[in-house]
């Protein structure tokens, strides 16, 4: 039967942009911490109920920081952590791939939206995302790439970037953080580009 999800106490429901569903913010009471938040039921929870309980943390830590709220980003964060730590591995219930490597996607993800780029792409690249669907691989590939890219790292942002092509030509043709940086990586060359660089751009169909 399908298991209802309560909004943590202290907790509001805010609406994300770009997804038609609403996720738990804080309280405007930013001291609390995960602990906090976390359900008694988690315990004997069954899968299902883990995996969609850590992804509305996970949706939420990342509205937290498109916000630039660090506090509530790192409790959303411990708080998807545990549920992950309770499933116990990497899965796809409820078609949310939700599990221990894509917590620490997220981490990577977050700290990027939050202008930590070192951290992005320090921790982005010691992940192994072998296991999960090729989407999730590359959106994570992605955000590599633009924090080594933010970096003044733009060869091995590159590499990044084309290493993702390979796994998936037409998301990466289509997706706006790849052609945002090739546009970048372009804008930003006196005379010509280099030759990875303009082929990239032609196969963007950016030039």
């Amino acid at each position: 039967m399908p298991c209802a999800l309560t909004v943590p106490i202290g907790a509001t429901s805010v609406p994300v942009r770009s997804q038609r569903k609403h996720v738990p913010a804080a309280h405007a009471n930013r001291s609390h911490s995960a602990s906090g938040f976390t359900q008694p039921e988690l315990g004997g929870a069954p899968p299902d109920y883990l995996s969609v309980y850590g992804t509305l943390f996970l949706v939420g830590a990342m509205a937290a920081a498109r916000a630039e709220d660090r506090a509530t980003t790192r409790a959303f964060l411990q708080e998807a952590d545990e549920a992950a730590r309770r499933l116990g591995t990497d899965a796809n219930h409820m078609w949310t791939a939700f599990g221990p490597t894509n917590v620490a996607i997220h981490r990577v993800a977050t700290a990027g939206e939050l202008g930590d780029v070192q951290v992005a792409a320090d921790l982005g690249q010691r992940i192994d995302t072998r296991r999960m669907p090729v989407e999730r691989r590359v959106r994570h590939s992605l955000e590599v790439a633009r924090a080594l890219s933010a970096w003044n790292r733009t060869d091995e942002a590159l590499a990044k970037l084309l290493e993702a092509e390979q796994d998936a030509p037409e998301q990466i043709r289509h997706h706006y953080m790849s052609r945002e940086l090739v546009v970048g990586w372009v804008r930003g060359t006196r005379g010509r580009p280099s030759q990875p660089v303009a082929e990239l751009a032609r196969r963007l169909r950016i030039v």
